[in-house]
């Protein structure tokens, strides 16, 4: 079909049912921001599945759509494949040799539409090449079948107990150690290679954070993915100081130094990825401890149905951030997702038309048209300066990281009563505790109540895997005992896409409560958090277990992770 009969991708998904105009308008307008391709935008914002995102270019582009369960998928066990396409090439490029006759080369592609990718792989393989298209996460687990899937990681671990020049660790091992011996270990080969696998393999695994831990006889090296740690295969004992020094001399931090904790940084470059990693070291008994905190920034999409933020709690949220003046707090435990939300929020405004300050410990993502500002307490740039110092900026927008104590929240909410919109975070359990807690410190009920526009609890929960949840009849001793659990729920089963968890990703649940004029009263009489949460209830606030039911009904999560986000917190 010539190009210009060609329905558009979005037309196509639209008649399809398969997405609405309300989403289209919102993925192209994110799309015009991030100029992604509108499918990968569509994926990201969590829209469309993968595999109807394939099923309906394969439409579009009039060419077959190919899987692993009908055997389309596989290659013909032919040595010219491997010769035309390099493993290396087939990798890069995600793209998988099936067949060869003459001079006619059928490749399976993730995107077909990518003219310069078309154009390299016939200057690589001299061929006339016709494309099929495939799932990503298919396609690259063909690869893996066809040309053999490779631990480089498991292999440089083995290799590391083949060095026999090594000392064993002890307690006293950094006494033994002077700083040259450090140095020049951290730059050996095997070192060198051991760290940049450690990375890549987190990174590639989606990890969050990497734990270093020494111990009496063996290190350990862990990765947290999805928020639950997994421990991989540790390299000998022998090289973690190598190793330590290494990541430190990364970080650019003082090798030397081994007694006091530290913090550092340093970036990398995996593909067309940048991820920036926050380096912490902590003495222990055995050595140092070293975290690196992995911010990748191709992962985190600034979107609010991506998060799972909707309903009642979206649209306070959003009516709230358009005020001109007011206080958002957003409450949760540490890495519950409260600063990628605010960033949202922020995202959400106008940066052109405002002018936007934060004060952040660390900033974690580099935002474009924002002004953010790095607390520095140990020179006396802590938050409530920093906010003191922005209201002599002219702020229209202000976001403080965290208030942590009386003085920052009263800045908070004296800057809200003189005209500004100000977003922080605070950690309780639930959005009506937050209130109370402000109280609590001594805020002030007459000045809290008129400042105050919403407050949001929310917590993470990990997003069954697409590729193998299976869902399941609830059962009944369920139902009887959880009001509103839905008759149907999901569970995670394991896949190579998941790595056998289930899971793979997060998704939040919320809890937002609008302060209405009734509100207002109730805070002003100091009426306990309660009282508040049943008002709120009444207003139409969703808890944060209603979401999780919600999402859980949705097939996005598991029960599971649902009564372990929400048990115990009065919801």
């Amino acid at each position: 079909m010539p190009a210009r009969d060609r329905l558009k991708l979005g037309e196509l998904l639209l008649r399809k049912g398969l997405i609405t105009t309300a989403q289209l308008n919102e993925a192209m307008g994110r799309q015009r921001k991030t100029r992604e391709r509108l499918g990968e935008t569509l994926v990201a914002l969590g829209m469309v599945t993968e595999e109807d995102l394939a099923k309906t270019l394969a439409e579009q582009l009039q060419i077959p759509y190919a899987t692993l369960a009908d055997g389309s998928l596989r290659p013909e066990k032919r040595p010219a494949l491997a010769a035309l396409i390099p493993e290396e090439t087939a990798r890069r490029y995600h793209a998988l040799p099936l067949g060869v006759r003459d001079d006619h080369l059928t490749i399976a592609l993730v995107d077909p539409l990518d003219l310069l990718l078309q154009d390299n792989l016939r200057q690589i393989t001299g061929k006339t090449l016709s494309f099929v298209i495939a799932k990503r996460s298919e396609l690259d687990r063909a690869i893996d079948i066809f040309y053999g899937a490779k631990d480089y990681l498991s292999q440089a671990v083995q290799e590391s107990f083949q060095d026999t020049t090594a000392e064993a660790l002890g307690e006293d091992s950094d006494a033994r150690l002077n700083l040259d011996d450090l140095i020049a270990k951290a730059g050996e080969p095997t070192v060198v290679k051991l760290v940049d696998l450690i990375i890549r393999e987190a990174i590639n695994s989606r990890a969050s954070d990497i734990h270093v831990e020494p111990g009496a006889a063996r290190m350990a090296i862990r990765y947290r993915i999805d928020g639950v740690m997994h421990e991989i295969s540790p390299p000998s004992a022998s090289l973690f100081p190598a190793i330590a020094s290494r990541l430190k001399i990364l970080a650019k931090l003082d090798i030397a130094e081994r007694r006091l904790p530290q913090d550092g940084g340093f970036s990398v470059k995996l593909a067309d990825r940048a991820i920036d990693i926050r380096a912490s070291t902590v003495p222990t008994i055995y050595g140092e401890k070293v975290v690196l905190r992995l911010l990748d920034k191709s992962t985190v999409i600034l979107d609010f149905q991506a998060l799972g933020l909707s309903g009642p709690a979206r649209a306070a949220l959003e009516r709230a951030i358009t005020m001109p003046f007011g206080l958002v707090f957003l409450t949760g435990p540490t890495g519950s997702g409260k600063t990628t939300t605010l960033y949202t929020a922020l995202s959400r405004i106008d940066a052109a038309a405002k002018n936007i300050m934060t004060i952040e410990d660390p900033v974690e993502y580099k935002i474009p048209g924002i002004n953010q500002v790095q607390a520095k307490p140990q020179i006396g740039l802590t938050f409530a300066a920093g906010l003191r110092a922005f209201l002599r900026q002219d702020p229209d927008v202000m976001m403080v990281g965290e208030v942590r104590d009386l003085e920052t929240a009263e800045i908070c909410v004296r800057a809200a009563l003189t005209g500004h919109l100000v977003l922080s975070t605070l950690h309780t359990n639930d959005a009506a505790s937050t209130i109370t807690r402000l109280l609590d410190i001594g805020i002030e009920p007459y000045l809290l109540a008129p400042s105050l526009l919403m407050v949001m609890a929310q917590r993470l929960v990990r997003r069954l895997c697409p590729e193998c949840k299976e869902a399941y009849p609830t059962p009944e001793p369920i139902r009887a005992q959880i009001p509103g659990v839905p008759e149907t729920l999901y569970r995670a089963k394991g896949c190579d896409l998941c790595r056998k968890t289930g899971y793979k990703g997060r998704v939040g649940l919320y809890e937002g409560l609008p302060v209405t004029d009734t509100v207002q009263e109730l805070i002003t009489r100091r009426e306990p958090a309660a009282r508040l949460a049943e008002e709120a209830r009444r207003a139409g606030m969703t808890t944060l277990a209603e979401d999780g039911l919600s999402k859980a009904a949705a097939g996005l999560t598991s029960l599971e992770e649902v009564m372990s986000a929400t048990m115990g917190r009065g919801e």
